[in-house]
């Protein structure tokens, strides 16, 4: 009987320091993403079922953006590279253009190549008007597109997303300036 009784305790203590073990993402959120149809760089069609049972890292870029874009893919193509290394499976990364009637897939395909992306688990979307973009955004990830009538830049913000594999967004980061890279990491695994 004590035998049962000091198993019974010290597997209670194996669940508890196990338990504190666990990592957890700060000041997390959980937006639901509603469902989307869009058009990849392979000229595929794509929408949040494909993203289903994968974390997700996600961005809002175009291909002609004379600024922020590029450091922020840049910065995406770094994280899907420690992603890599670390040998972390069922991790995406998703580009929506903001500025579809630009960027076709033949141009997002060659946009991503600059920045040797691999396109296994990366994904540049376009297909849709610039009026669902705009709305989308703002509806579901809480962030700024706008095309403005003239010129050929769009006003958009500059985050990353994290999204679970139930199509939530979990927290957002910085994607252009002092990115937390590690934070990312750490929160990527969390959710694995």
């Amino acid at each position: 009987m004590k035998i049962r009784f000091l198993l019974l305790i010290l597997f209670i203590c194996t669940l508890l320091v196990s338990a504190c073990g666990q990592k957890k993402i700060e000041n997390e959120v959980t937006w639901p993403i509603k469902d989307f149809s869009a058009t990849t760089q392979d000229n595929k069609p794509y929408g949040l079922k494909d993203l289903k049972g994968k974390v997700s890292i996600t961005a809002f870029i175009f291909t002609s953006c004379a600024d922020v874009c590029p450091p922020m893919t840049s910065n995406m193509a770094k994280i899907q590279k420690k992603v890599k290394a670390e040998g972390l499976k069922d991790v995406e990364f998703v580009s929506f253009s903001v500025d579809p009637t630009v960027d076709s897939p033949e141009v997002l395909t060659k946009y991503g190549k600059q920045f040797g992306v691999d396109f296994k688990n990366w994904t540049f979307l376009t297909g849709y008007s610039q009026e669902f973009i705009e709305e989308y955004a703002g509806k579901n990830f809480k962030t700024i597109v706008k095309k403005p009538e003239e010129g050929n830049q769009v006003i958009h913000q500059v985050y990353l997303y994290l999204v679970d594999k139930d199509g939530n967004i979990k927290k957002t980061y910085n994607g252009y300036q002092n990115v937390p890279f590690d934070e990312i990491m750490n929160d990527i695994k969390a959710l694995q």
